[in-house]
């Protein structure tokens, strides 16, 4: 028995459409899983591995280290200025380099570098850890979405740029005034008494 030619044809388009769905659906799925597998953390140090951290960002360098006391601040500025560090600052950079991930990664070559902003990078930061072993961010312009960073780890041999939080910026980008440590305040004094009105008789 023949199939009318229209039937033929609505056969046909929902085969095909039912092709497109679970290709679609399938490809995303993986592709969305292979995202997923490749957020590493950037790093594998933890924050009581490092001795110090040095930022370059713009004409200014920054050199940070940890004091030796369990006293705050824990961190202390050593260039350009000798200053005790605010601890809150340098601890959220810190949790950035610790915890931070990867939000995916891409393959370059060396000649492509300036185009991801790597050739003058927004910031560098280098991490020497209590070990003498040292770790270094370089830190490129956004994506096409403005929503992540481009960046290079250790100098990565085999070219792999990655994504990283926006959050770098705003952790480096900061005057000197606001790494160092906000002296205490000091206490109130009260404001010496107005005297008191009496109403006069009239």
């Amino acid at each position: 028995m023949k199939l009318p030619k229209t039937t033929l044809i609505l056969i046909l388009l929902a085969l095909g459409l039912g092709g497109f769905v679970y290709f679609h659906e399938i490809k995303n799925k993986t592709q969305q899983t292979v995202i997923k597998t490749q957020k590493q953390k950037i790093f594998s140090f933890t924050a009581a591995d490092v001795q110090s951290l040095t930022i370059k960002v713009k004409d200014m360098t920054l050199q940070i280290e940890k004091r030796n006391t369990s006293e705050k601040p824990q961190w202390e500025i050593k260039s350009p200025v000798s200053a005790p560090a605010n601890d809150a600052i340098v601890s959220y950079l810190m949790d950035l380099l610790v915890k931070g991930k990867t939000e995916r990664t891409v393959s370059v070559t060396p000649t492509e570098l300036s185009e991801f902003g790597l050739d003058k990078p927004v910031a560098t930061i280098d991490v020497k850890l209590k070990n003498q072993q040292s770790h270094q961010l370089i830190l490129g312009k956004g994506d096409f979405n403005n929503q992540f960073l481009y960046a290079q780890a250790d100098g990565n041999k085999n070219m792999n740029l990655l994504l990283v939080s926006k959050d770098f910026v705003n952790a480096v980008n900061r005057d000197i005034s606001e790494w160092k440590q906000t002296p205490e305040k000091m206490d109130m004094q009260p404001l010496p008494g107005l005297p008191k009105l009496t109403p006069t008789n009239k």
